[in-house]
């Protein structure tokens, strides 16, 4: 699967309701990040979880937040950011890109 997205490029999290080992966090889901890296293709593990291990390569990406976009009343400063890898099938262009 070829990366959708580019350094630079702003992407919101999806909310995909999955159950099961999920590796992206609720208080990402709906928020609105900024790519820092592309770090290649790797099978999923949410569905090597479960045994399957037959399933394509995703595009994995780091992804960097601000902490005062992620908790509200965030007491400390502006430039305090949270990086954290997240899936392509994760991922959304976000609405202000």
């Amino acid at each position: 699967m070829k990366a959708r997205f580019k350094v630079g490029d702003h992407v919101t999290v999806l909310e995909l309701n999955k159950a099961g080992h999920i590796r992206t966090p609720f208080y990402v889901r709906g928020k609105v990040g900024q790519v820092m890296q592309y770090c290649g293709n790797y099978l999923n593990p949410e569905e090597l979880s479960v045994g399957k291990t037959a399933g394509p390569a995703v595009p994995l990406y780091r992804v960097r937040f601000r902490h005062c976009d992620l908790w509200s009343g965030y007491p400390r400063g502006e430039a305090d950011q949270l990086c954290i890898e997240i899936y392509d099938h994760w991922l959304a262009p976000a609405a202000d890109a």
